[in-house]
C-alpha cells in the first residue's frame, strides 16, 4: 500500500482538519445538553448553537477538499465546441 502525503490547504493537513471536526462536533452535543441553566431569575447560555453549527460546516468542507486533494479527485469541468471543418 502506497503511503498517502500529507496534503494541505492554506497550511491544514487533512489530519488537523478532521481533529477539529471532530472536536467541533463534540461540543455541539455538548451544548445541545448544556446549553443553558437558570439560577434563581437570570438564564445564562453557554454558547450559540447556531455559530457551533456554522463552524462544523465549515470544517467538513475543509475535510472534503483534503480528502479530494489527497486523491487526486479534482473535479474539472471541460469545454468542448465542435466544428465543422
Amino acid at each position: 500500500m502506497a503511503k498517502r502525503k500529507k496534503q494541505k490547504v492554506y497550511g491544514i493537513t487533512l489530519d488537523a482538519a478532521q481533529r477539529h471536526l471532530e472536536q467541533w462536533m463534540e461540543a455541539e452535543l455538548e451544548i445541545t445538553t448544556h446549553q443553558s441553566y437558570t439560577i434563581g431569575d437570570r438564564v445564562l447560555t453557554m454558547a450559540d448553537l447556531s455559530q457551533v453549527r456554522l463552524v462544523i460546516d465549515y470544517w467538513n468542507e475543509k475535510v472534503k477538499a483534503l480528502e479530494a486533494a489527497a486523491t487526486n479527485g479534482r473535479n474539472r469541468v471541460y469545454r468542448v465546441v465542435p466544428r465543422d471543418y
